[in-house]
């Protein structure tokens, strides 16, 4: 299996582009998106409103046509001075004109060119016969005359006499036309009225509606794009400064945190990783001043081993007798210091504890009969709680022995050593020792916590220095703290303080009258 080193692993995960890049890239493809939708539906909503309202014209066309062929005018007629571009687009049917008649279909057509005046982007046609016979009096943005082939293909489709109605386009029109055969008079020629309108010319506001919406959202994006980019890189600075603060941190140099701005998920973000990085600070030093420690506890005695050995007369037995003896002690005293280092390394370690549930009034009494073994002191059991919590047994019971060793090492010999448990009135279970040895002065209560800390007084040295640190780790591994209430010549009470939620520790007990008074740490 090949191991990947921390450069390749840097090099695999940088990305080829930056998270700001890719924001703004996501919102500019979707807002691109949502606008050519948007505007494509609109244009061909539009579009189809342009070309249906062109062959409703057509029919209208042909419709008055047969109006006023048949002496029934569909449509009112017009002039190019008319009020309304679209006047034949609105026929008023009359009476028929009974006295109207047509002698040829020439005559016919002719009157339908009169009266059908061609609109905007309107062409318009007559053809007797299948030639162009009459055009329109006024002008017109296109003349059908010059294009022979739409003329033939209407001149083809209404052979049949039928009103036929089409889409003509070359390379330079596109057209929608109506062509309307009708026969009339002595029956001997045939007329074809011709209509078209210039799609394109029709469509033309539309288009350039669609260009306008093009240009304005080009614009819109660019100013998305800009906006984005600047709102992004305010979102994701503090991604940039924990990059740069990650990389300025080294171990001599672990100072650096990350300015909170803002109460978003990413201001939430910056907090915890400042907290993290406390923690990892916090861990450092607590390591660097264990090995401190360590260096300075195993300093003295490998010193006074050596100078012993150094001055050491091989030919006296009875100083070689002591000089071993001395040795001894001090190498038990190293694995004893060893032993406790072991132990504070394992109850920092939260994941390592073992919690079931530990019947309180069970595990005080095997305290109270363990520690009565420890010493020839009056060792009483106080008060006990009837509950069942979630613990490591093995774990409490370690730090609540070391407490009562520290109890019987710094109280006079055959004073009473008190002990119990109890769960208070916020749901807390306390398990305390107390004694009445020397005790410790306020100023140096929080120092007997550090590792090697020990209190200025007539306290014995005795000891790593480590006992309190693991009681304290412990304790903390379960989510709790240890309380110490002491005054010098009177005595000390330590407890260890679990966190509970009320019922959970069953009911309190109902005599708590020897609780041990303390202070509150808060």
């Amino acid at each position: 299996m090949r191991v990947m080193t921390a450069g390749e692993a840097r090099l695999e995960v940088r990305p080829r582009s930056s998270v700001r890049v890719r924001i703004l890239a996501s919102i500019l493809l979707v807002t691109m998106l949502g606008m050519v939708v948007a505007g494509a539906t609109s244009y061909v909503a539009a579009r189809e409103r342009v070309l249906t309202g062109v062959d409703e014209r057509l029919i209208t066309v042909a419709e008055s046509v047969r109006g006023l062929v048949s002496g029934q005018e569909l449509a009112a007629p017009t002039t190019p001075d008319s009020a309304s571009p679209t006047a034949t687009s609105s026929p008023s049917a009359t009476a028929p004109d009974a006295a109207r008649t047509f002698a040829s279909s020439t005559e016919a057509l002719e009157l339908v060119m009169q009266r059908l005046i061609p609109e905007r982007n309107e062409g318009a046609l007559g053809l007797i016969d299948g030639a162009p016979a009459f055009i329109p009096s006024t002008a017109t943005p296109f003349s059908l005359v010059e294009l022979p082939a739409l003329v033939e293909r209407a001149v083809g489709e209404t052979a049949d006499g039928s009103v036929r109605m089409g889409t003509f386009v070359d390379a330079t029109h596109a057209l929608r036309y109506v062509a309307v055969p009708f026969t009339v008079g002595d029956g001997t020629s045939t007329a074809l009225y011709l209509a078209a309108y210039d799609l394109r010319a029709e469509l033309a506001d539309t288009n350039s509606t669609f260009q306008t919406y093009a240009l304005v959202a080009v614009a819109a994006l660019a100013v998305i794009a800009l906006v984005g980019w600047f709102v992004a890189g305010r979102l994701l600075r503090p991604l940039r400064e924990l990059r740069e603060t990650a990389a300025s941190i080294t171990g001599s140099n672990r100072s650096a945190r990350i300015p909170v701005v803002g109460h978003d998920d990413v201001s939430a973000l910056t907090a915890t990783i400042n907290g993290m990085l406390d923690r990892l600070d916090g861990s450092l030093t607590a390591q660097r001043q264990l090995l401190d420690d360590v260096r300075h506890e195993l300093k003295t005695p490998i010193t006074i081993v050596r100078g012993h050995f150094e001055i050491l007369d091989p030919t006296d037995p009875a100083e070689t007798r002591e000089t071993v003896a001395l040795a001894l002690d001090e190498l038990d005293r190293m694995s004893e210091l060893i032993d406790d280092i072991e132990a504070l390394a394992v109850s920092e370690q939260q994941g390592l504890l073992s919690l079931a549930p530990c019947d309180v009034l069970e595990l005080t009494e095997q305290v109270h009969a363990k520690a009565s073994a420890l010493s020839a002191h009056r060792w009483v059991l106080e008060q006990t709680a009837p509950v069942v919590v979630d613990v490591d047994a093995r774990r409490i019971t370690q730090a609540w022995l070391q407490l009562a060793d520290n109890a019987a090492k710094y109280s006079p010999p055959g004073s009473p050593v008190g002990l119990g448990s109890l769960v208070d009135a916020r749901g807390e279970l306390r398990l305390w020792v107390r004694d009445e040895g020397v005790g410790i002065p306020l100023s140096a209560q929080d120092r007997v916590f550090d590792r090697f800390g020990r209190a200025e007084t007539g306290r014995s040295q005795t000891g790593s220095g480590l006992g309190l640190s693991i009681v304290q780790s412990i304790a903390r591994g379960h989510g709790g703290r240890v309380e110490l209430d002491s005054e010098p010549g009177v005595g000390s009470t330590f407890t260890i303080v679990l966190p509970g939620a009320g019922a959970a520790f069953g009911p309190e007990p109902a005599d708590t009258a020897s609780e041990p008074q303390r202070e509150d740490p808060a």
